[in-house]
């Protein structure tokens, strides 16, 4: 790749008068020596997968094999249907495709880890809820997957993307920062743009913590999806309103390694801490441990007409 920071990234687009998405494309190819055809055709296929996510969430079953989560893609839903919401429609329905491809991931089904399985709502959300709204074409969203793609490809190799590592601020901070400067392209925003949305975005998330019930990428994960695609469109619409990151966004990154680095490991996906810890974390954790009794089966009689042990 001919850049590694965001503002190498922001440099090589403006000097060439390319989008980020362009750029990402062709340095896909030189590095995977892979027709261009081939890079975009898979990147449309997980585009695909993304929003048969969304589908798959309003209308089947996302009730997770635990029981703890599932269903609440669809209650928002249908919420938006009543137009009473307090975020606006917009954000409310972003909001609802976030959750509906998190409940799917939660309950086995197939997800897009963007940047990771415990992310995969966010850009999602943001993107389906964005075509739907505005029109766009399906091989315009692909190209929005691909700046995406760039943003994530900085994160991944100056701070981290696993909430093991990082906590939650890795996971779902990232796929935020990754969304929001996406849909600031998507909408015919800068290069420079992208870059202070991703910013402005990554600094609303850091120190968020990894703290997993029962270890479980269900609660509170999958409402941070929900609220994360939220915060995207807000960066998103900061940054194209010429609002600036008064932090250079490479140093934000920096910033996040270093606090994910010094996060006790008590708050990095191990669920011995956080909200995993609470009263009500612990119940549900403990219920999840006990072993589900065995159904027996009816007795049954011999020929003979005496009893005889149930079947094992």
């Amino acid at each position: 790749m001919r850049f590694k920071h965001l503002h190498e990234l922001n440099a090589v687009c403006t000097a060439e008068s390319k989008t980020i998405a362009r750029l990402m494309i062709e340095e896909q190819v030189q590095e995977t020596n892979t027709p261009e055809a081939d890079v975009v055709r898979q990147m449309s296929d997980y585009y695909q997968v993304m929003k048969e996510a969304v589908r798959k969430g309003l209308t089947e079953d996302t009730t997770s094999r635990s029981g703890l989560t599932g269903g609440d893609g669809k209650k928002m839903a249908e919420y938006i249907r009543k137009g009473e919401t307090c975020s606006g429609d917009a954000s409310a329905l972003a909001m609802a495709y976030a959750l509906c491809v998190s409940e799917v991931n939660a309950s086995m089904g197939r997800i897009v880890a963007t940047p990771t399985a415990g992310s995969c709502g966010i850009i999602p959300g943001v993107f389906i809820s964005s075509q739907e709204r505005f029109g766009w074409t399906d091989e315009h969203l692909v190209n929005g997957l691909f700046c995406a793609g760039a943003i994530g490809y900085v994160i991944a190799n100056n701070s981290f993307i696993s909430g093991a590592e990082g906590g939650c601020q890795a996971e779902v901070g990232s796929a935020i920062g990754m969304a929001a400067g996406a849909m600031v392209e998507l909408r015919g925003g800068t290069p420079e743009q992208v870059v202070h949305a991703v910013g402005l975005a990554l600094k609303n998330t850091l120190g968020l913590i990894c703290d997993p019930v029962a270890g479980l990428v269900e609660i509170p994960c999958i409402v941070r999806n929900g609220l994360g695609a939220v915060t995207a469109l807000a960066a998103a619409d900061m940054a194209l309103a010429g609002v600036r990151s008064a932090i250079p966004s490479d140093e934000v990154i920096d910033v996040m390694l270093e606090v994910g680095s010094a996060m006790p490991s008590r708050h990095r996906e191990t669920a011995q801490g956080g909200l995993a810890q609470t009263p009500t974390g612990r119940k549900m954790m403990q219920k999840l441990a006990k072993p589900k009794a065995k159904r027996a089966e009816p007795e049954q009689e011999s020929p003979a007409g005496n009893d005889v042990e149930p079947k094992a």
